[in-house]
């Protein structure tokens, strides 16, 4: 496949769902890619809070999950199911990446989460716990691309852990330099203008 490159540059960077998305599971969503290639790509919805705690379905991870310590819906597909991302300061490489943690982009990386959170307890910056992901098939993702259904942008290690994940949109949005910043003014409801 052409520009294969190009494909797999996207690991690692955000998809901002665009004001005109009309996909109810992606209204202001901001994903985190977390895979993409030509077999698809695989995500998280970062800005997806539950009221469900850590504790409640991890209890061993619970203490090393940022604020708010809830579980994060990933996406619509397979809601039973449990991804960790943990951010590592300095994003040790190779051997000194710690047991049960492989590196995504950067210091962002996945979790292992039936290994013992011990292994990873002191390398760890942040962590949060995704139930389900965003997935697309082959070619599925670059289509929606080329609709204008999201706007690609680069990751900070702080998205992953936001405080504030229901902000997040507009920040990520407000921080880019170029005509993006000014869609974080966006109405939610652009009728009520």
């Amino acid at each position: 496949m052409s520009g294969m490159t190009e494909v797999s540059s996207l690991t690692g960077r955000l998809l901002v769902a665009t004001p005109a998305l009309a996909d109810p599971n992606f209204d202001r969503a901001v994903v985190l890619l977390l895979d993409h290639d030509e077999e698809g790509s695989l995500g998280v919805v970062l800005n997806r809070p539950t009221p469900v705690g850590v504790g409640d379905i991890l209890e061993d991870w619970a203490d090393l999950a940022g604020e708010p310590g809830v579980v994060f819906q990933g996406g619509p597909v397979s809601l039973d199911s449990a991804l960790g991302v943990a951010v590592i300061p300095g994003g040790a490489d190779g051997e000194g990446a710690p047991l049960g943690w492989r590196r995504v982009h950067g210091a962002i990386g996945l979790v292992d989460l039936e290994a013992p959170p011990e292994l990873l307890a002191s390398a760890v910056g942040s962590l949060r716990i995704f139930a389900g992901y965003a997935g697309w098939g082959p070619g599925q993702l670059e289509d929606e691309l080329v609709e204008g259904a999201w706007y690609v942008v680069e990751s900070e290690p702080g998205d992953v852990s936001s405080p504030a994940p229901e902000r997040l949109w507009r920040e990520v949005l407000r921080r880019q330099r170029n005509e993006l910043a000014m869609v974080a003014t966006y109405p939610d409801d652009p009728s009520l203008n």
